[in-house]
């Protein structure tokens, strides 16, 4: 005689019960793929603690600080107005000269190899800061009056979020501060495009008298005082970057893009402005420098020749024009 179960399921009951099953299995949350990165502004995971790693490099005093250098501020993504846990804040926007004294903090593990607010990767061994308000990127000068210690650090990233801090450093930052241990006063300065084109943000300042080799372009450059027509409708200026005034300095050393040379300052200073109309890329690295026989108008400084070379390629295609490369030692 077949075996019977004592409590008989009727076939609807138990289709039901699948049913449900099946239903829950649905709407449980997928798990991330491996090597998905969660984004900073993202809730941190429960029970996290921010802090250092278990066996941090032991050579981080070797860590070279960030080396400025003139990068485009675009006006929207992390640079637009934002508002969070009930204050509005809103991007510092342009070349803005910046100082300020408060509190310092730094953060380490719990958002290493996350995303910051300009989509770079975290690393909390890299000379990186956040700060609420300051362009991203940009490059600041640390100092911690205490021990009269200073690093510079690049500006990637929003924050701290806390009353009367003003920076959050990463941790290799504050290691070579020495301000691990605490949240610190420090003095926060900004360098401006203008201090990194000179080269004046050098503790030892910019190199005396650079000489200037002109590198061969690869057509023949248009007559000094030709004006090229960049567009028929220029679009409209950038309100971000305005363009920078003629320098009273020297160009630091590297390798320059020269869009032109003029003997008088109102023919650099107008074609200054069309052509930062016209290349919103190009805007941030352009500068006006005077010399006893021209105002030249040039764009740099890049770290190698081929940087620049690509960059007059861009404006030669760009403008219908052939720039020089320009080599200051």
């Amino acid at each position: 005689m077949p075996f019977a179960p004592r409590w008989p399921v009727p076939l609807s009951q138990a289709l039901v019960w699948l049913t449900l099953a099946a239903l829950a299995g649905c709407g449980s949350a997928p798990k991330s793929p491996p090597g998905t990165v969660t984004p900073r502004a993202g809730p941190a995971p429960s029970g996290e603690r921010d802090g250092p790693e278990a066996n941090p490099p032991s050579d981080l005093a070797l860590v070279p600080d960030a080396q400025p250098r003139v990068e485009t501020v675009r006006s929207g993504g992390p640079n637009k107005p934002y508002s969070l846990r009930g204050r509005d804040y809103v991007p510092l926007a342009g070349d803005p000269p910046y100082a300020e004294r408060g509190l310092a903090s730094w953060y380490g593990k719990k958002f290493h190899g996350r995303r910051t607010s300009n989509g770079e990767i975290y690393d909390m061994y890299a000379m990186t800061a956040a700060h609420t308000t300051l362009p991203i990127p940009s490059y600041v000068r640390v100092r911690n009056p205490a021990n009269d210690r200073e690093v510079i650090v690049r500006i990637n990233d929003r924050g701290p979020f806390h009353p009367e801090r003003i920076i959050d450093l990463s941790y290799a930052a504050a290691y070579k501060l020495d301000l691990l241990r605490r949240v610190a006063p420090v003095e926060v300065t900004r360098i401006t495009f203008g201090e990194i084109r000179a080269g004046s943000w050098r503790r030892d300042g910019p190199a005396a008298e650079p000489a200037a080799t002109e590198v061969a372009a690869p057509q023949a450059p248009p007559a000094p005082e030709a004006v090229p027509v960049v567009a028929t409708v220029p679009p409209e200026p950038l309100a971000a970057v305005p363009p920078t005034p003629v320098a009273d300095i020297e160009p630091a050393p590297g390798f320059w893009v020269q869009l032109g040379a003029f003997r008088l300052r109102e023919g650099a200073d107008g074609f200054h402005r069309r052509v930062s109309a016209e290349l919103d890329w190009l805007a941030p690295l352009l500068a006006v420098f005077s010399d006893p026989s021209a105002f030249r108008l040039q764009a740099g400084p890049y770290a190698s020749r081929d940087e620049a070379v690509s960059a007059a390629e861009r404006v030669r295609d760009a403008l219908k024009l052939v720039p020089l490369v320009v080599e200051r030692r």
